[in-house]
């Protein structure tokens, strides 16, 4: 008897080559990123981890190989296209509308998946289901009581908190966070984890991060990417035990941290 197949991977990525000219930047990625696993792509400066990403999202098309969303080949898709099948992302550098208010950010955020599209003669405001979806949103970043302030004057923790409610707005089960807590204190970073553990529950999370304590802490499954390949992939505590990746990476990170 035969036996059914399972769902797809959320993420599945073949083969995946990346060249700019003659400099080869992606060499040859494989991975499997099973549905509501939370998997952190770690790894040196110039590993290629900011290419991998927008490979993924649609920025760069490859060179070659296959990139697969619940089983769909978006290979070579546009961002946006991407987005619409369940993919969203937030980027390195904080990506807010800084004159426009908190509350203002995450509703036009919500603007597409809300079916309002190319329309322009609707009256946002009177968007019952709009703002109300907004000021869930809010409510889960923790950012209620900023609702009306210009996005601009927000701490930095606090714009990063409100680009994380922009990435979930759209209803994405695929979110890929790039450094979400790069230049916070402890206390900052601590604020940033716990929300995201919050808003990524029961979806798919895929980030690159610095931090050794917010990937140990965090991820399911952990990949290494040295010079645009993977050198390991595997829970958190085979990871931290591999002796490549110690030699290659992980040794000077983790004393990077003390």
């Amino acid at each position: 008897m035969t036996a059914t197949p399972g769902p797809p991977p959320a993420l599945e990525i073949a083969g995946l080559k990346k060249s700019f000219g003659k400099a080869e930047i992606i060499r040859g990625v494989d991975l499997s990123i099973g549905a509501g696993e939370r998997h952190a792509v770690i790894g040196p400066n110039g590993a290629g981890k900011s290419t991998l990403f927008n490979l993924i999202t649609g920025r760069f098309p490859p060179s070659s190989g296959a990139i697969r969303l619940h089983g769909h080949d978006i290979s070579g898709k546009a961002p946006f296209e991407i987005n619409r099948m369940g993919l969203s992302r937030s980027f390195q550098i904080t990506n807010i509308f800084p004159r426009m208010t908190v509350f203002e950010n995450v509703r036009c955020s919500l603007l597409w998946a809300q079916g309002y599209r190319y329309s322009f003669w609707h009256m946002v405001n009177r968007s019952r289901d709009l703002n109300e979806g907004a000021e869930d949103i809010l409510e889960q970043i923790n950012l209620t009581e900023r609702r009306d302030l210009p996005a601009g004057v927000l701490s930095y923790a606090e714009q990063r908190a409100l680009e994380i409610g922009i990435t979930i707005a759209g209803g994405a089960n695929v979110i890929m966070l790039d450094e979400p807590t790069a230049g916070m204190s402890h206390s900052e970073t601590d604020y940033i984890v716990n929300l995201i553990e919050k808003v990524t529950e029961n979806k798919t999370l895929v980030m690159v991060e610095h931090d050794m304590g917010v990937v140990f802490g965090l991820a399911d499954r952990i990949s290494v990417l040295v010079y645009g390949e993977i050198i390991a992939t595997g829970r958190p505590e085979e990871v931290r035990s591999n002796p490549k990746v110690q030699e290659a990476y992980l040794g000077a990170a983790l004393e990077a941290e003390h």
